[in-house]
């Protein structure tokens, strides 16, 4: 009995670990149920009426923590499957409807356990002990609700593997149908083997888990080298809803893209366009990581980054004028490589300072933060107006930041600006 408690207690520590990660997600809510239903169904129908010799009626209410394991179980698959993108060709409620009716199996096992528990005790739990049992009526009226909602999940699983999710997804999803069935028939197996058997499901999806977990951070680590961990960490720290709330600051915004990209692109391979593309993504979002700012967009061969948000960034200007220098140094090395005699390459740089409206927009399917104002759009022209190596930047980042390396340019005019621009180059 020790034995099935230290089982029971591993799987309400599983629930308790899904819940206490991520408690506002939808799957882990329902994960978490399903764990902690399981350890409450071991420690009640494998402890508790082990250690009784006479057991009440009203110990048939025992099956009810295996039935909500079962319906949360399928829940789980049901919201994992919504998470994954779909062609909208296909119809995806026939899968939806197989996992209700596996769910609703589930329930009609706990409403036949209440009605028939001494059915149950002596013709399905530990069956295994006794063969003669799997001939029975009283075995199949509990057996057979259970493999149905069995069968109905794995072919909600088969149905969201052919939408080829993300490789963690799938790992996770085919830890579980491969968990399934030994905890599930753990009903039947002697008391001993019962327990290796929750063991080994519990192993199973706990490897399928850390795997999922693993392969979601190297994905985050991954894309903190392109968007600073800084967005992550206002959402972590303040919720969804306040880093979505609007809010004017000022920053500087640093824009840059390489000189004669196009026509290099329509001269080589499509192959070693996206190598290069790959590889400058890589180097600026090494240096925009170690300055921490945010990447805001990638576009062909420009890209936009901001300095001061989301979270604000002391002496954003000299920090942004230092970033570029590095952008520009990185960028220049990494040209000089892929030029070709024919088709040389460069890298330009503009960067302006001032008030932008600050946010997180988009739909229910992608967000976005982003910086709106007049400041993003003179950054993107001074980025146009470099040559080879340049960086033009505003005289509101030259009064911030100062310095005896800026040379006056001659003022510009750009559009949505009423006056010439004044401009000065690092």
């Amino acid at each position: 009995m020790v034995a099935h408690t230290v089982v029971a207690l591993v799987a309400l520590g599983m629930g308790l670990a899904f819940i206490s990660a991520d408690r506002k997600s939808p799957t882990s809510r329902a994960l978490a149920a399903t764990y902690a239903y399981v350890g409450i169904s071991i420690y009640l129908n494998l402890v508790w009426t082990n250690t009784h010799v006479e057991l009440p009626a009203w110990t048939a209410w025992f099956a009810l923590p295996e039935a909500a394991a079962t319906v949360a179980m399928l829940e789980w698959v049901i919201r994992v499957r919504r998470t994954v993108p779909v062609n909208f060709e296909l119809d995806t409620r026939f899968g939806d409807r197989v996992l209700r009716s596996g769910q609703a199996a589930g329930v009609l096992y706990g409403l036949a356990s209440l009605l028939w528990p001494d059915v149950r005790m002596t013709h399905f739990l530990r069956a295994g002990a006794n063969p003669a049992m799997f001939s029975t009526g009283g075995f199949w009226l509990f057996a057979a609700p259970l493999l149905y909602a069995v069968l109905s999940g794995l072919i909600g699983i088969l149905l969201l593997l052919n939408r080829r999710p993300d490789r963690a997804e799938t790992t996770r999803v085919l830890a579980m149908a491969i968990a399934v069935p030994f905890l599930v028939i753990s009903f039947v197996l002697p008391v001993d083997a019962a327990a290796v058997s929750v063991v080994i499901g519990e192993i199973i999806f706990f490897i399928g888990s850390t795997h999922y977990h693993v392969l979601q951070g190297q994905r985050g680590q991954f894309m903190s080298r392109f968007l600073s961990p800084q967005v992550a960490q206002l959402v972590a720290e303040q919720g969804l809803a306040r880093a979505m709330q609007e809010s004017q600051r000022e920053i500087t915004v640093v824009c840059c893209d390489l000189r004669r990209f196009t026509p290099y692109a329509a001269a080589m391979p499509s192959s070693r366009v996206l190598q290069v593309l790959r590889e400058y993504y890589d180097a600026v979002g090494e240096v925009v990581s170690a300055y921490g700012a945010t990447i805001k967009d990638f576009a062909g061969d420009g890209i936009l980054i901001l300095v001061g948000a989301p979270l604000p960034v002391p002496y954003h200007a000299q920090r942004a004028l230092e970033m570029a220098q590095r952008i520009r140094d990185a960028g220049l090395a990494l040209t000089q490589r892929w030029s070709t005699p024919e088709h040389p390459l460069g890298i330009g740089l503009g960067v302006a300072t001032g008030m932008v409206t600050i946010g997180v927009i988009g739909s229910a399917s992608r967000l976005e933060y982003t910086a709106v104002g007049s400041t993003v759009n003179l950054a993107s022209r001074l980025c146009e107006q470099a040559a080879n190596g340049e960086i033009l930047i505003d005289e509101r980042t030259a009064d911030l930041a100062g310095g005896e390396l800026l040379q006056a340019r001659e003022a510009i005019v750009v559009k949505g600006f009423s006056e010439p621009v004044p401009r000065y180059a690092l």
